[in-house]
């Protein structure tokens, strides 16, 4: 697997953890006041989907400007 399939698997399962961490918090915040770790949980998986979203939305467009220096335009 390439660098960029990893990224996008890494950026599935990001997803699937920070949406069970904000679901924990709301379920957390049903039963009472939750602990600082409970609330601030979703915010690791968060900045890494920012990171790993970014990587994979400036691909297509360095992608393409590398094939268009390679073509001579």
């Amino acid at each position: 697997m390439n660098f960029s399939k990893w990224i996008r698997q890494i950026h599935r399962w990001l997803s699937i953890i920070f949406t069970v961490t904000v679901i924990a918090n709301f379920v957390a915040m049903a039963l009472g006041e939750p602990p600082a770790w409970v609330v601030y949980s979703p915010l690791l998986p968060l900045f890494l989907l920012l990171f790993s979203g970014l990587y994979m939305f400036v691909l297509p467009h360095v992608a393409r400007s590398t094939d268009e220096q390679c073509a001579g335009g």
